[in-house]
Formats: structure tokens, sequence, C-alpha cells
């Protein structure tokens, strides 16, 4: 499964993909499936184009905890309404 190139706004990444969808896609059980992958590799390609120097990709990292906070709530609301979950 090939996905687009990490954004170069870090508000970009903020909204998690459908994790249903992503967890759908997969070939095979695992459980690093992340919706918020797209957030993950930017703060990783600021660090590349920033000599990793956090101090200058802090606005990526905080999209990737942003993203992965509303994946989470999602999932949690969706078991509490009794919506079928992928494992």
């Amino acid at each position: 499964m090939s996905t687009p190139s990490p954004s170069n706004s870090p508000q970009d990444n903020v909204k998690p993909a459908d994790y249903k969808v992503i967890f759908a896609a997969r070939q095979s059980y695992t459980q690093h499936t992340d919706p918020c992958e797209q957030a993950a590799k930017a703060s990783l390609t600021c660090m590349d184009r920033n000599d990793y120097n956090r101090d200058n990709c802090m606005d990526f990292f905080q999209a990737y905890r942003d993203c992965k906070k509303a994946w989470l709530e999602q999932r949690r609301e969706d078991r509490r309404a009794g919506r079928p979950t992928p494992v």
C-alpha cells in the first residue's frame, strides 16, 4: 500500500486517516497499523531537513500528538457506541 508523501504543513496531518479503512486495507494482522502514519513521516522529514534540530519541528510533533489523540478518542467513541472496530 503506497502512502502519499508527507506534507510540508504540520496542520495537514492533525486529522487521522479513517482507521477502519486503514485496518481493512492491511494484508495481515499487525498491531502497528497507524492512521497517523503521515504525521509521523512528516515529523521525521522535518527532522531530516533541519539536521535533527528538534526545536524547529515542534509543530510537526504536536500535529502527530493531536492526530494520535483524535484517533484514540474516535476508537473509544466507537467502542462505547457498540460499533464494530477492527482488531
